[in-house]
């Protein structure tokens, strides 16, 4: 799909990052909360910035798990986008029948295989999402526009804002963390809104649940009390 087609289909789905936050703040209201910190994976790192940016009245914090981004690589995003395009369109719904699946799916992107439980979710995940959300998702947000308005909505952010990554992530890489991480007021005293996690791939809150569950209390307590 080329550029110009995929950029109408971003300005005509509902998509969006932004659409995503909003569908987040009506929950919340919906929900009668009142006040919460984000807590996002990924792309749900990216969808809890713009939540934050959209409603911080009610968003006290945000925390980004392997989610960075704001620089925009031509053709890296290109060969991404064309690859999770086919992903979307040829994955077979019987491959989680596919004997030993899940444990090719427990050593993806990650620093160290993680149970075969959660491998045979991943799979799972894999072949039941939803086709136009998958899709929409994949081009709304891997646009120029959009990986360029990231780094904006950081440095305007009044509430803090922490980022995780992890040391062998190589989907996204701590250097892409720190780099957005970069833009935010918290940065500036010695970069601490930025943790990196030793011997830990894409999926932290799988690979070190105990660490990153200890850590992000900590920050809600330095935060919060």
């Amino acid at each position: 799909m080329s550029d110009s087609v995929s950029e109408t289909y971003s300005s005509s789905s509902p998509y969006t990052l932004e659409a995503y936050a909003q569908d987040l703040i009506i929950l919340l209201e919906k929900l009668n909360i009142k006040r919460a910190w984000l807590i996002g994976h990924s792309l749900g790192g990216s969808i809890a910035l713009w939540g934050a940016d959209l409603c911080p009245e009610k968003i006290r914090g945000a925390i980004c798990l392997n989610a960075g981004g704001g620089i925009y690589l031509k053709e890296e995003f290109e060969r991404f986008r064309s690859a999770g395009q086919q992903l979307i369109k040829y994955r077979p719904p019987w491959l989680s029948n596919v004997p030993l699946v899940d444990i090719l799916f427990s050593r993806m992107m990650v620093a160290n295989p993680i149970a075969r439980q959660w491998g045979k979710q991943r799979v799972l995940d894999l072949v039941r999402a939803d086709s136009e959300a998958a899709l929409g998702s994949l081009l709304d947000s891997t646009t120029e526009t959009e990986v360029h308005l990231l780094p904006q909505i950081v440095s305007r952010l009044g509430q803090p804002v922490y980022f995780f990554a992890g040391d062998k992530d190589t989907v996204m890489e701590p250097q892409y963390v720190s780099y957005l991480a970069s833009f935010h007021e918290l940065f500036k005293y010695q970069g601490q809104n930025v943790i990196e996690l030793a011997n830990c791939g894409h999926f932290s809150m799988v690979e070190q649940p105990e660490l990153l569950g200890e850590k992000m209390i900590n920050i809600l307590i330095t935060h919060e009390i």
